[in-house]
């Protein structure tokens, strides 16, 4: 998914890209500092005199263009982590509603699904201290009361009751 953002009136100067690239230049040097960067902290270099402009940002870089120009930055984006408290929940009427198998985005149950009150339906995650490079999506709800964790499914009772609650870094991927 891409985030594109319109920079109104701007003067596409070459001085200021020089000084884009020579900041990039210095801080791609890790994942962790070009994670830092976000089209707010771009257009804030650029300066406020911008005008037609846009900067395109996506998973494997930013697209600044202007009038004639084009600027491509391959930067890599490093995902979100936060640290969340995980739960498990099976398709049983006791532990969801009166329609188990269907999820609160109205997909059916399956594996990878994971219910989230905090995250967008759709958004991709991964827990690689308990699974892997296993990726989940969210596709359910939790009750209100349950703010901030995240409830992954299991096709069957037992198998949530053996996960329990557990504690882990979240990935949040997009």
């Amino acid at each position: 998914m891409r985030k594109i953002t319109k920079i109104a009136s701007f003067c596409f100067s070459k001085a200021k890209i020089l000084v884009i690239l020579f900041i990039f230049s210095f801080n791609v040097a890790t994942q962790e500092a070009a994670a830092a960067w976000s089209s707010r902290d771009i257009i804030a270099l650029l300066g406020k005199n911008t005008d037609d402009i846009w900067l395109s940002e996506g998973k494997n870089g930013l697209l600044l263009t202007g009038r004639s120009s084009i600027l491509a930055l391959n930067i890599p984006v490093m995902p979100k982590t936060t640290r969340a408290v995980l739960t498990a929940y099976s398709s049983t009427p006791d532990q969801t509603d009166n329609t188990p198998f269907i999820t609160a985005s109205g997909t059916r149950t399956r594996d990878g699904i994971v219910a989230s009150n905090f995250l967008a339906f759709g958004t991709k995650i991964k827990i690689p201290e308990l699974f892997g490079d296993k990726e989940f999506v969210v596709e359910d709800r939790m009750a209100k009361k349950h703010d901030g964790k995240i409830d992954i499914w299991f096709p069957e009772r037992r198998l949530a009751k053996k996960f329990g609650i557990q504690e882990a870094d979240v990935i949040i991927l997009d």
